[in-house]
């Protein structure tokens, strides 16, 4: 019973530490900006596979437990972090596809890891603790490449009123050309943002007019999480 337990705490604990990241993913990004939330995140997805990689030389489950928190943070995190800063900076026609490869790198990256956790591979008794840790790699490469990307245009100018550094931004992410119809359309967007409220979770759910777009949203999530893909 003890050993279900604390099993299940180390299954559920990643969902409750998305909760806290999704949760403080907007403060951060007006405050810092996408482009630094998301390499801040890649050292914290860092240093929770470490915790976890090290926990079996250390013999200590409760260094797995604090490793699977902080990788629900960095997920938590990361999902509204990536979404924004990949549609921000990619040109309007292809918004729409680079939103959508997200969702598909995602899915394909937990199909990689469930392969890679067969016996076979890296699921057996010895090499158990370097699955755990692998999560370090892709958040490494990010970590790495990262810093040649430009922050998001509309940050820049919405958040930081730095017209230069938003055209610098633009030409460096789409090219030399007239952009100043994108810069328009962002400013645009900031004057009808500017007297906006933006509501809190609780607020969100008690309007009205959100109601049925937060049902449709709940309905699909549930099912998704209760549809069998994970027993599959």
């Amino acid at each position: 019973d003890t050993l279900l337990f604390l099993w299940s705490i180390t299954v559920s604990i990643f969902g409750i530490g998305g909760l806290l990241g999704s949760a403080g993913s907007r403060y951060l990004t007006v405050k810092y900006g996408k482009k630094k939330c998301l390499l801040c995140n890649n050292l914290l997805m860092i240093a929770a596979s470490s915790i976890m990689g090290f926990s079996k030389m250390a013999q200590s489950f409760e260094m797995i437990l604090v490793g699977r928190f902080l990788c629900g943070i960095s997920a938590g995190l990361c999902v509204p972090l990536h979404h924004q800063y990949t549609g921000e900076i990619s040109p309007k026609k292809l918004r729409g596809f680079a939103n959508a490869t997200s969702s598909v790198f995602w899915t394909l990256g937990k199909a990689m890891g469930q392969v890679a956790g067969q016996r076979e591979l890296l699921g057996s008794q010895s090499l158990w603790p370097v699955l755990m840790a692998f999560s370090a790699l892709p958040a490494l490469v990010q970590l790495l490449t990262l810093p040649f990307f430009p922050e998001s245009p509309p940050y820049l100018l919405m958040q930081k009123g730095d017209q230069e550094g938003c055209k610098k931004a633009i030409r460096q992410l789409w090219g030399e050309g007239q952009h100043q119809a994108d810069i328009d359309d962002i400013m645009k967007e900031k004057a009808t943002t500017k007297n906006t409220k933006i509501l809190s979770v609780l607020e969100l759910m008690k309007e009205p007019a959100f109601r049925w777009q937060l049902y449709m949203i709940v309905i699909l999530t549930a099912t998704i999480q209760l549809c069998g893909i994970n027993a599959v």
